[in-house]
């Protein structure tokens, strides 16, 4: 009886341990996943710290467009000028009106930031006040000459890739792919500015675009010389009804002629950039070492 009564209390004390093993797998689980992780590398005060960053720039974000909106109505912002600026530097994802609440919180903030220094170094109030108009005008126009450096500089490097893609374009054009066809192999295989406005090409026409209207989209979003007169070739093409495979073989001798000029033109220049630097900087420095000993010399002379 006494051997009956603990082998019922064991199994009954075996079968809890299950039923508790059993309720609290999941989280066993859970927590075996999760020092896995911890081992790995992964920390939560990151995702801490990115959550708390992410909601920092949206707040930072709905402040921008908010004064955005309201400098748009008392202003007269120039949407479609911004909008078109923007695109050009490659910033597809920031409004006109977002960026104009930048603009107006940085003409803000860069005077507080002058008074503030003033204020602890003791500044004469002409400086001050002169101080705080140039900082006012440099963050309000720093944002726009950003975005406008920055669509030079994706200009320029279109229009260095562009020859590629046409030399691209010729081989596949020629080896039997249709146009539309070649632009997806090229989207593929390029990167950077020319590769991303392919992309968004054809994704234009993917949403039902034709291909006239996804280039001219191109050509307002890249307006530079050698996009303008690929763009320009290949419609003329389109509409005579020309072979695509022959103006892309002309257009590549066009543009190779043009890079080379391009190139020309800047190795010329580069003697009048240097003028300055020469003038101002290398020929003080010389004159100084050239010169001293034979000035000491003379004064040691004649003034001995």
């Amino acid at each position: 009886m006494v051997l009956l009564l603990l082998m019922g209390l064991t199994l009954a004390g075996a079968s809890a341990v299950l039923v508790a093993r059993a309720a609290l797998f999941p989280r066993l689980r859970g927590s075996q996943t999760l020092s896995r992780i911890g081992s790995y590398g992964f920390a939560a005060r990151q995702r801490n710290d990115d959550s708390r960053s992410s909601a920092t720039r949206s707040a930072l974000d709905s402040l921008a467009s908010t004064v955005g909106t309201v400098a748009g109505r008392f202003g007269g912002l120039r949407e479609a000028s911004i909008r078109r600026e923007l695109v050009a530097a490659g910033i597809y994802g920031l409004a006109p009106r977002k960026f104009a609440g930048y603009r107006v919180l940085s003409a803000i903030v860069a005077p507080a930031c002058w008074l503030w220094l003033s204020s602890i170094g003791g500044y004469s109030p002409l400086l001050t006040f002169s101080g705080t108009l140039m900082a006012a005008l440099v963050g309000w126009t720093a944002p726009m000459t950003l975005v406008r450096r920055r669509a030079r500089a994706r200009a320029q490097k279109i229009d260095y890739e562009l020859p590629n893609l046409i030399d691209l374009l010729v081989v596949t054009v020629e080896a039997g792919l249709g146009f539309t066809g070649s632009l997806q192999l090229a989207a593929e295989r390029f990167s950077g500015p020319l590769g991303d406005e392919l992309r968004l090409t054809l994704q234009e026409q993917s949403m039902g675009l034709s291909t006239n209207e996804a280039l001219r989209n191109l050509l307002e979003r890249c307006d530079t010389p050698l996009m303008r007169s690929f763009v320009r070739s290949v419609l003329q093409g389109e509409t005579l009804g020309v072979s695509i495979g022959q103006i892309m073989r002309d257009l590549a001798v066009d543009m190779r002629k043009r890079r080379r000029s391009a190139a020309e033109e800047r190795a010329q220049k580069a003697p009048i950039k240097l003028l300055f630097p020469l003038v101002f900087l290398i020929f003080p420095a010389m004159f100084v070492v050239i010169l001293g000993p034979a000035v000491f010399s003379f004064l040691d002379t004649f003034g001995g």
